[in-house]
């Protein structure tokens, strides 16, 4: 048993029969204790042997299968040793730095964990014949040819999808078997992660009066489960190349913030519209970065959630694991 059982939504054997999962594979997952780290484990854990990967010394997933490793990505040496030694078949690496203001303020340390550490992996990859999995985001693009493809062409905007675009490149050059992952607006249930947008929403909504949105930046808001679910078939169909893997449905940030406030109750009218320009933000943002999903429909047969049912599941996760808001 692990300690997934006790403190997550297990699996159904239902549910578990119907998924493309891999089994019997060494995965290590970098950043395991963010909120696609932690859904990878759960969803992996049972079936395969982990290593997780993360900078603290204490792993939210434990179990006879998991092998937890405190690691900087960034330190190119330890990086090598911990490959070497536990010897992945897959490397999933959804570790990086992803303040996107703080990216446009502290270059040196964007760059050094989401380039230079990708360039680690991909050492440590190549020494040991190992498969990665990179994930990377919407922000390598600028916002004004949307909807996109994988095969469209990149113009980040800002320093952060700049190292995620590099990232991407040091990839597709290094020779070695590798899947580029792309998603967007990523949000979940997990224990002690980074708050996301819909936690930001559901703070506002158990204060009193409106609050402001922006309804100028358009994507695809994708569920943790999903895009978990969508990198375990890419692994066990062995797929290589770019995929874009995000929720199913295109919205407004303001249309998503009133979709999770029907979602738990509340008044949608609440959520009044704001303009990007009125925020003085440090990095700009692409204003619509919709993804075409018409590649991981036809070799992945995956559809993630649209809205709605994406935010149910986020709904009863939220019950389950930390209670209702406000409670």
């Amino acid at each position: 048993m692990t300690a997934w059982q006790e403190t997550a939504i297990p699996l159904t054997a239902e549910e578990t029969i119907n998924r493309v999962l891999p089994r019997h594979r060494r995965i290590m997952v970098t950043g395991c204790n963010g909120l696609l780290g932690q859904k990878l484990c759960q969803l992996l854990l049972p079936f395969n042997a982990i290593i997780g990967v993360d900078l603290t010394d204490r792993s939210v997933c434990t179990g006879e299968n998991f092998q937890h490793i405190v690691l900087d990505i960034s330190h190119r040496d330890e990086v090598l040793k911990a490959v070497l030694e536990t010897k992945p078949g897959f490397i999933i690496n959804t570790a990086a730095i992803t303040d996107v203001d703080g990216c446009e303020v502290d270059r040196d340390l964007c760059w050094r964990v989401n380039v230079l550490g990708v360039e680690n992996l991909i050492r440590a990859a190549r020494k040991t014949n190992a498969s990665l999995v990179q994930v990377s985001s919407d922000y390598v693009f600028d916002g004004h040819h949307a909807p996109y493809r994988e095969t469209d062409n990149t113009a980040p905007l800002g320093f952060y999808g700049k190292s995620k675009l590099a990232g991407e490149n040091a990839v597709r050059s290094a020779g070695i078997h590798y899947a580029i992952v792309r998603t967007q607006v990523l949000y979940g249930v997990a224990q002690d992660v980074r708050p996301s947008f819909v936690h930001w929403v559901l703070q506002k909504l158990q204060e009193d009066g409106e609050f402001k949105v922006v309804d100028d930046q358009r994507g695809n808001p994708t569920l943790a489960d999903d895009l978990a679910e969508g990198i375990a078939r890419l692994i066990q169909l062995d797929k290589q190349g770019i995929y874009h893997l995000s929720g199913s449905e295109s919205v407004s940030r303001r249309q998503f913030a009133q979709a999770v406030a029907l979602e738990f109750c509340a008044d949608p009218a609440r959520v009044k519209p704001l303009k990007t320009a009125d925020l003085n933000q440090k990095s700009p943002r692409p204003e619509d970065s919709t993804f075409i999903l018409e590649k991981i429909e036809r070799e992945l047969a995956f559809t993630p959630r649209n809205i709605a049912a994406g935010l149910r599941e986020f709904h009863r996760q939220w019950n389950r694991l930390q209670g209702p808001p406000g409670r």
